[in-house]
């Protein structure tokens, strides 16, 4: 049951989250979720590899971007529908099972990445994982048996300030401008290099997550977005993909002018954990680098962690048409809080394994993303190119062509990468 046809009185916390930053729209909320944990790291780890002539992606990441939020957009207010209803109405209950057997696997891997941004945030401040995730972990508990949740949104929102501090930085890190005008407006493309080649993956799975599409159409729907108020819709994705976008950049730009000039020039930093990318804000913060790092990761890894388990558990529910809500005890919504807890759990322990690299984590988790992202692409264009559903507004031929490039290139990408992998035993 989607969140629209429950009554007033028993709205989840994910909607009262959705219409508390409705204000900014659900197309700017959605784009800047890519900024979480995952973001971090994976626009980090570019920028300190490749430095700016990585920034040339972000040109055709935005297009990507605001044509694939679009359509879920003008799904949700064309249908009145969530994206995973039109994908079980379409395509039959086999099909969605499947479809969201892989959402969850995936949004448990994304899970997991938030986890390891609040482990890594806490070994910052001294403080061991095994005591940072458990604590983490009964606080998203204690979130959603609902506590008095409208400060702490209003907490997460402010926090999420800090990601500002990366512009900032960038400017004061005085890099080449010349350089990175170079690097955004000239591809540099390096098949042969896999390590290249995963970061493109992850740079595109952590700026068009997979589960973004879910809950931009459904936050469209809550929103009761009617097909007149399209052109409005259109403003708010094209403003918000923008805004990610040019936060990214500065991201990857502040990396590359602290941590990937100094190996030019002999360093030899090798970043293996999260802060380790504090010093791409040492210009800004000096010796409070760490710190505001650390604050960074941890806001973006308990907010997602929160609602990530949620809006799955919801979504996979409206798809396979089971109860979801909240306030429902266990035995009147058991698939949902079976789902929401298995999420929850096994993302946490995921990260408590001994010795398990919390970056590389963080960061393979987003290229999990990039290659799943084609698979639900291909159902997307599929319906929204269905005269009988979307009536007029099926995709124009610009945006059929740039959807299915995207499709085609992530797709693409995913495959050659593995075959590479394989053929080189894996080295």
């Amino acid at each position: 049951m989607t969140a629209q046809a429950l009554p007033l009185r028993r709205r989840s916390w994910l909607r009262r989250l959705t219409l508390i930053l409705a204000i900014l729209g659900p197309g700017f909320v959605t784009a800047s979720a890519g900024n979480d944990v995952g973001g971090i790291a994976t626009y980090s780890i570019a920028g300190a590899q490749f430095g700016y002539k990585i920034l040339w992606i972000l040109l055709p990441l935005a297009v990507a971007l605001i044509v694939v939020q679009e359509m879920a957009t003008r799904m949700g207010a064309v249908t009145g529908k969530g994206l995973a209803s039109l994908i079980r109405e379409n395509f039959g209950v086999k099909i969605s099972f499947v479809a969201m057997a892989m959402l969850f696997f995936v949004n448990l891997f994304i899970t997991a990445s938030e986890f390891a941004g609040v482990a890594a945030a806490s070994e910052i401040f001294g403080i061991t994982r095994f005591l940072a995730v458990p604590a983490a972990t009964v606080l998203v508990f204690l979130f959603i048996l609902r506590l008095n949740n409208k400060i702490v949104e209003r907490v997460f929102v402010i926090l999420s300030l800090l990601y500002l501090s990366y512009i900032v930085s960038a400017i004061l890190a005085k890099p080449d401008w010349l350089a990175v005008a170079r690097g955004s407006l000239i591809p540099s493309v390096d098949l042969a290099d896999s390590a290249y080649l995963v970061t493109v993956v992850g740079l595109i799975g952590t700026t068009i997550s997979p589960y973004m599409q879910f809950f931009l159409q459904s936050a469209v729907v809550d929103k009761n977005t009617q097909a007149s108020d399209l052109p409005a819709a259109r403003a708010d994705v094209i403003i918000g993909s923008a805004l990610a976008i040019a936060l990214a950049g500065f991201m990857i730009i502040a990396c590359a002018a602290t941590i990937y000039v100094a190996n030019e020039h002999g360093a030899k930093l090798n970043p293996q954990q999260a802060a380790d990318f504090a010093v791409a804000l040492k210009p800004l913060a000096g010796r409070f680098a760490s710190v505001l790092f650390a604050l960074g990761i941890l806001n973006a890894g308990l907010f997602t962690a929160t609602v990530l388990p949620l809006c799955t558990s919801f979504v996979i529910c409206e798809a396979l048409g089971f109860e979801a809500a909240v306030d429902r005890r266990f035995n009147e919504a058991p698939v949902f809080f079976s789902l929401f807890g298995a999420g929850l759990i096994l993302g946490a322990a995921l990260v408590l394994i001994p010795g398990i690299p919390l970056l590389k984590l963080i960061f393979y988790a987003q290229v999990l993303q990039g290659i799943v992202l084609p698979l639900e692409l291909v159902l997307m264009l599929i319906i929204i190119n269905k005269k009988t559903i979307m009536g007029k507004h099926t995709n124009s031929v610009l945006a059929n062509t740039i959807a299915w490039a995207t499709t085609a290139i992530v797709g693409g990408l995913a495959v050659f990468y593995a075959i590479q992998q394989i053929t080189s035993g894996g080295s």
